[in-house]
């Protein structure tokens, strides 16, 4: 074939311009030390902060320290796949998650990877998220004014949640923490019947950080059987997994709430817990050569968290207003709640449900501390009805501690000291609930109005778990319209009043004979 000059000049530019397509710009680095989940990386002078690098072999780590003459990173995997003198290069984007609500359902690692044997999760592009996102700002935040409904009466009563507020909830171990989670995910199947689909489902995302494979296992199999899972997202970062995938878990947790929230849902997202995020980043930060502060943590520890949790809010109008309600966990040991960490996270969050072992083995469950506990958003995160009828539930229950603990000593008790521990042990005993069991909200204020209103005080004590059940059964049977003027009204009138006084004395009437 002859070619003329011209088309040899043409054919020449066509083939350069698409070689020069099919060039991508890599910076290149060499490993100069590798050990413990971190590698030193020299070489790579454009490297950002948090950008993916990658190791070959299927192995990736994340730029965290950028120093003059080396990138300290940590890895995503294994470290005895590499070795020194590597080759390392830049991938050009920061850590992204894939997000959405095809992950509903679906357990999943820190970068969204599923491991729940299902196959693999399908996502565009356009679905990731990096893990690291600006919290909205103050005139793109309304107030806490929604109510988050965890169906457990002495939180819903007395420690009311709002959609886009941050409730922290401390305690030792094995004080019901997890529970008390596992039961408001439960509980949010009311608000859209449990499909993911429904514009008014809450969506529930639960971040596991340095538990037990098994624990975790035990969270999806509870949420399973209550029919939960499908408007559930798990990101599990067991005890066994990397250091560095136990601290990014988190922040991938917030990235796929973030990305429901922005398009006007509700999400409800726990982290359990913060204190084993803080652990696994000061051995991650501590093997780069961090200059360790109080407890051996970094100084950054308190942006950890504050970056984290300013993630949750409650957007205005015109931003579509969605909500990303956040429950951050800390364990604290011995009840020692002025420690690093649980001061920390109390200084950042609006408020926190604390959980005391002794409360717990005297079998008042869940375990709350109505004194210490503390709602910052308060009654503004309740329906008119609750705000009404649970008032002065707080005063009342703090008032019946100090005189029980009065009484042991005393014999003679005027009649006002009686009838107030009187009234006091009733309503603990309303305030008791089994697990994973959440109480629709009108059905827990129609008890609580029989309580607070004095119409259990002849009841015996030992019968008012007895009474509470069989009490709701009588009212779901016979008098539902009263529990649904509760529900669509939200208000508490004077009339519901009458009704609910004629109700129960007639119910214990029957009840106590």
């Amino acid at each position: 074939m002859d070619l003329k000059p011209s088309e040899v000049a043409t054919v020449l530019k066509a083939e350069i311009e698409g070689f020069q397509g099919r060039m991508q710009k890599s910076n290149v680095g060499t490993v100069l030390m590798v050990g413990d989940g971190v590698a030193r990386v020299h070489g790579l002078d454009d490297c950002m902060m948090n950008e993916m690098l990658d190791f070959g072999n299927g192995i990736f780590g994340v730029a965290l320290n950028l120093e003059e003459d080396n990138v300290g990173a940590v890895l995503l995997g294994s470290d005895s796949k590499v070795k020194e003198g590597d080759t390392v290069r830049t991938t050009g984007r920061i850590i992204s998650v894939p997000t959405g609500l095809q992950m509903c359902g679906r357990v999943v690692d820190a970068l969204g990877r599923a491991v729940d044997g299902k196959g693999d999760i399908k996502f565009s592009e356009s679905d990731l998220r990096p893990i690291e996102g600006r919290s909205p700002s103050v005139p793109e935040r309304q107030p806490v004014k929604e109510p988050l409904q965890t169906g457990i009466k002495a939180i819903d009563s007395m420690i009311p949640i709002g959609r886009g507020q941050r409730e922290l909830i401390i305690g030792d171990r094995q004080t019901g923490k997890t529970a008390l989670i596992i039961d408001t995910f439960i509980n949010q199947k009311l608000t859209g019947g449990g499909d993911p689909n429904h514009k008014d489902q809450v969506i529930c995302i639960y971040v596991a950080v340095g538990q037990k494979q098994s624990t975790i296992k035990g969270v999806v199999d509870k949420l399973e059987q209550n029919g939960a899972m499908p408007y559930t997202i798990v990101v599990s970062a067991p005890a066994s997994a990397e250091a560095s995938m136990q601290f990014l878990a988190c922040y991938a947790g917030a990235s796929m709430g973030e990305r429901l929230r922005d398009e006007g849902r509700h999400v409800v997202i726990a982290y359990d817990d913060l204190y084993k995020q803080a652990l696994a980043y000061r051995q991650v930060m501590l093997l780069l050569r961090r200059p360790p502060g109080r407890e051996a943590f970094p100084g950054d520890v308190f942006n950890l968290h504050s970056r984290l949790l300013e993630r949750a809010a409650k957007l205005s109008a015109a931003k579509g207003g969605g909500s990303l309600t956040a429950l951050p966990v800390v364990e604290t040991q011995e009840g020692d709640v002025s420690a690093y960490i649980p001061t920390n996270v109390i200084s950042i969050t609006d408020g926190q449900i604390f959980l005391e072992s002794s409360l717990f083995n005297a079998g008042q469950r869940p375990a709350v501390n109505a004194g210490i506990s503390v709602s910052r958003v308060g009654g503004s995160a309740q329906i008119g009805a609750m705000k009404k009828n649970a008032g002065g539930l707080r005063i009342q229950l703090a008032q019946f501690r100090e005189l029980a603990a009065f009484a042991q000593f005393g014999s003679d008790l005027d009649k006002a000291t009686q009838q107030a521990i009187t009234r006091g042990q009733r309503m603990t005993e309303i305030l008791k609930q089994p697990e994973f069991e959440p109480v629709p909200v009108e059905e827990q204020i129609v008890v609580i109005y029989a309580g607070t209103s004095g119409a259990l005080d002849d009841v015996p004590l030992g019968r008012v778990a007895e009474f509470e059940k069989k009490y709701l059964a009588h009212m779901r049977a016979n008098h539902a319209e009263v529990l649904t003027s509760i529900r669509v009204d939200k208000k508490w009138t004077d009339d519901l009043a009458k009704r609910c006084d004629e109700t129960v004395k007639a119910f214990k009437a029957e009840f106590l004979a």
